[in-house]
């Protein structure tokens, strides 16, 4: 599919100055401020459930704007750091997941045989009823140990896919700020 073809999905955000996008305590330089929580999850909210084959396009409008293409080339270049960022921070907790995963399959696959061991030991035609509900018991006992892993390669992993693909959205968005007296101007001159 051609870059031309694929949806746009843009965010019209207003605010008095750019800086109330960022986090007011981080000292960093402005390109790696991290984001306001505030202005994070507003913007993350909008973006996590759009389509990953979709283009992004972020509209700030600011009151308060004095060169608006260096103002757009600054807000860009922030936001896209800021989004790499949190990908590469969501890529190593899928790491850390999958490496819990084979850690815990690797220890529910031991348990479980040693537990259907020992009930196959329990298997004796004399046994009676203590013997059956100690090897029923220890069947379960070993399935449910493999609870855990199964969850982790069945469910768990793919929602964290899912927040990589949205951050690497919006780390590749168009950004775009707009002085938010001339779009005013410009309405009234319309109207």
């Amino acid at each position: 599919m051609k870059l031309n073809h694929l949806p746009v999905h843009t965010l019209e955000l207003r605010v008095r100055e750019l800086q109330q996008l960022f986090n007011s305590l981080d000292p960093s330089p402005f390109l790696t401020k991290d984001l306001a929580r505030s202005a994070e999850a507003y913007i993350e909210s909008w973006a996590l459930p759009i389509a990953r084959g979709s283009r992004l396009q972020l509209t700030i409008h600011v009151e308060q704007l004095d060169k608006v293409q260096e103002a757009s080339d600054l807000m860009s270049e922030a936001i896209h750091n800021h989004y790499g960022y949190k990908s590469d921070l969501v890529r190593a907790e899928l790491r850390q997941l999958l490496r819990q995963g084979r850690i815990s399959l690797a220890i529910g696959l031991v348990f479980v045989a040693a537990c259907l061991l020992a009930a196959e030991m329990l298997t004796h035609p004399t046994q009676g009823a203590a013997g059956s509900i100690a090897r029923e018991s220890l069947t379960i006992i070993g399935w449910v140990a493999m609870w855990r892993p199964v969850q982790i390669f069945l469910y768990d992993w793919w929602p964290v896919v899912g927040r990589i693909h949205g951050y690497d959205n919006l780390k590749f968005a168009r950004v775009e700020v707009v002085d938010a007296a001339e779009g005013e101007h410009l309405l009234e001159e319309a109207g």
